[in-house]
Order: C-alpha cells, then sequence, then structure tokens
C-alpha cells in the first residue's frame, strides 16, 4: 500500500470526523495505522477538531 493518503480517503477521514467517528475506526475502515490518522489530523487542522480536507 501507498506511504500517501489518496484525496479520497482524506475525504473520507473528514466525513468521518464530522460525524465523531473515532480516529481508530477511521484508521481500521481504509485499512491504515492509527498513528496515520493522527498525524493526518494534526498535521492538516487549522484549529482544534477543523480538519481541513484539501480542497
Amino acid at each position: 500500500m501507498s506511504k500517501h493518503l489518496t484525496q479520497k480517503q482524506r475525504y473520507y477521514i473528514c466525513l468521518q470526523k464530522a460525524n465523531f467517528i473515532s480516529q481508530k475506526q477511521i484508521a481500521k475502515s481504509i485499512g491504515v495505522s492509527e498513528s496515520t490518522i493522527s498525524k493526518e489530523l494534526k498535521r492538516n487542522s487549522r484549529g482544534i477538531g477543523d480538519y481541513k480536507c484539501g480542497w
């Protein structure tokens, strides 16, 4: 599997975070580690709980 998240995966993360789905559940559903989700959210957040989906 690729080391980078796809745009489709980022969009999925965005939708799931908006529905208050846990990072663990998101990671499991797209087949990546929980730390990948954590790093993605940290890297692309403008503030607390404000994840930008990349569009």
